[in-house]
Parts: C-alpha cells; sequence; structure tokens
C-alpha cells in the first residue's frame, strides 16, 4: 500500500526559499496574513456597488469639474463691480443674481470652488506628508523618538482646532498659501496619532521580523512593509479630512483672515451676505454659497464613509451588527442569527 506524498517534503536546499511559503520579498500588503485591510482589488467593484460612494463621488465631480470650466461656464467676471445692479434678483442675466456691490454671484460660486478645492487637497496632502512621515517614524523606532514626537502632537491637539487656526493665520499675511500652510501644519498631528497606532500593530507581525531577520534595513521595512499596511486608514482620514478643511477655509474665510478679495471665497461671500436686510431682502447672496459648502462637505463626508466599510470590513460589520442590536420600539432587542 502506497502511501501519498506529502506536499513539498523535500528538505529545501540552504538559501532556496521554500515555494509553499510566501516571501518576505513581496510587499507586505500582498500577504494574507496581514489581514488589516480588504485587497485593492476588491475595494473598487464595493464602491460601485455603493451608493453613498456613487453619489460623493458625483457631488465631487460636479464641483471639480465646475472649478476646471469656470471660464467656460461663467458669463461674468467675479470681481466686476457694477453699483447700478446690486442685489438683483436671480434672472437670465445673472442666474443667481448679483450681491451688495453688483457682482455675479454665480460666476463668484464657480470661481470659489476654485480656491474652496484647491485649500482642501493642497492642505490635506500637506498633513497627509508630515502626519505619515511622523506617525511612521514614531511608530516604528518608539523610545524617545515616539515621546517627542507624541508630546508634540499632544500641545498640537490641546488647543482648539479653530483658535488655533484663526491665532496662526492672524501671525501671518492672510493669503490663499497662508489658509493652506495654516491647515496643513494645524492637522498633521491627528493623521500622526493615526498612523502611529497602525505602526505599532504592524512593526511585531511575523513578516516584518523576518524581514528585519534577514537583515533588511528600516527604511526598506517601512516603505515596504510597514507604510502598505498603514495607507487604508489614512486614506480614509485624509478624504474626511478635506471636508473638514473646506470648512476650515470658510470659517477662516468669514472671519476675514483667509483669502483677500477680490478673489472670491464661499466664507467671504456668506460674510458679505450675513447683513439682517440681505438675508430678509436678498438671501441668495449668501444662501448659494452655504449650500455650496454643505454639498462639497456632504460629498466628501460620503466618500470617506463608503471608502471606510470598503477598506476595512471588520468595522463595516461591527457597525452594522450594533444597528442591528438597537431597540424596537416594543422594547425588545433584535438581534442577529
Amino acid at each position: 500500500m502506497t502511501h501519498p506524498t506529502p506536499y513539498n517534503s523535500q528538505p529545501a536546499q540552504a538559501g532556496t526559499p521554500r515555494a509553499d511559503l510566501p516571501s518576505t520579498n513581496a510587499p507586505a500588503a500582498q500577504i494574507g496574513e496581514s489581514g488589516l485591510s480588504r485587497p485593492s482589488g476588491r475595494v473598487w467593484p464595493l464602491l460601485r456597488r455603493d451608493g453613498r460612494a456613487r453619489f460623493g463621488v458625483a457631488v465631487v465631480l460636479i464641483l471639480g469639474l465646475g472649478a476646471l470650466l469656470a471660464p467656460l461656464i461663467a458669463r461674468h467676471d467675479p470681481t466686476t463691480i457694477d453699483l447700478t445692479n446690486t442685489l438683483a434678483a436671480p434672472s437670465g442675466v445673472h442666474w443667481l443674481g448679483t450681491d451688495v456691490q453688483g457682482r455675479d454671484v454665480w460666476a463668484r460660486l464657480v470661481y470659489g470652488a476654485r480656491v474652496s478645492l484647491t485649500v482642501g487637497v493642497v492642505s490635506q496632502a500637506l498633513a497627509l506628508v508630515l502626519g505619515v512621515g511622523a506617525g511612521l517614524v514614531s511608530g516604528f523606532y518608539g523610545k524617545w523618538v515616539d515621546d517627542v514626537v507624541m508630546r508634540l502632537a499632544d500641545i498640537t491637539l490641546a488647543f482648539p482646532t479653530l483658535l488655533l487656526l484663526i491665532a496662526m493665520a492672524a501671525a501671518l499675511s492672510p493669503s490663499l498659501g497662508t489658509v493652506m500652510l495654516t491647515i496643513g501644519v494645524v492637522g498633521w498631528a491627528g493623521m500622526a496619532r493615526l498612523v502611529r497606532g497602525q505602526v505599532l500593530v504592524v512593526r511585531q507581525t511575523e513578516y516584518v521580523q523576518a524581514e528585519r531577520a534577514l537583515g533588511a534595513g528600516d527604511t526598506r521595512i517601512m516603505l515596504r512593509h510597514v507604510l502598505p499596511n498603514v495607507i487604508a486608514p489614512v486614506v480614509i482620514a485624509a478624504t474626511l479630512g478635506v471636508a473638514g478643511a473646506i470648512m476650515a477655509e470658510a470659517a477662516l474665510s468669514f472671519l476675514g483672515l483667509g483669502v483677500q478679495p477680490p478673489t472670491p471665497s464661499w466664507g467671504a461671500m456668506i460674510a458679505d451676505g450675513r447683513d439682517l436686510s440681505q438675508l430678509r431682502g436678498a438671501p441668495w447672496t449668501s444662501l448659494f454659497p452655504g449650500l455650496a459648502i454643505g454639498a462639497a462637505v456632504l460629498g466628501f463626508n460620503l466618500l470617506g464613509d463608503a471608502l471606510r466599510d470598503a477598506l476595512d470590513p471588520r468595522a463595516a460589520g461591527l457597525r452594522k451588527m450594533r444597528r442591528s442590536d438597537m431597540p424596537t420600539e416594543a422594547g425588545t432587542v433584535r438581534t442577529t442569527r
């Protein structure tokens, strides 16, 4: 009677990798045992089936195309003042009316989208670079490096975000670059703490220890094995952070510390129309920029929520379980089986 030959039972020669084991030279994100995020190849099909993702992408695309095509779809110069046509109601000539200085609201709205979206994306990119770099180094090396970075992050997070933004913007000359720099610098701390927490988990995994045992340098391990496994939460946080950056820019512009006239900005447009007489007689001067801010924030938040469910299936499952365990009207608890 013959016995089946064990799988790959031949002894491996020295220096020859086992064929049935994952190579430690492969990126960590390709090793199935990590289990930290869903494989990237399955994310896009999930997003295409998610109604929140489709709606969020549609809103962001509409705003983005409007900003890019502003010279083509705006019939008037957003900075041209016409004192003979102030606070004109929406019409065929001025689609969304005019403001207190006779400037076309539609033109200022689409040109203001350029400012808001640019600030949101660029400031989050800056926060991403600073936060990911600081969190990666802090979590990987630990000890005094971790103490220094985390204490700086704690100091930054100890102040209210809006108060810190106002203080930094007031200390610098108000401009578009100042707004992007201020929001990006303030936003690094939260990103650093998020990345550090993920790195503390990843650096203890077997494939990272195996790569270290093979003599790989710290830079190679961080960039090839650790960083790919922290990308998922970073992408989610950055997407949600764009919405927060748009609101922060609007708040600074509303207070006069953001983009300066005559450059159009959604926050500045709301500030120009905040007078009580305008709110009653010409509400379009502040209504439409407010709706634009709300649409942008809603679009990025929905997209971020959909990305979170697609990239972190375990967290999505826990949220579904909590919703299924909510008490019903009869006072009983609905549980899943």
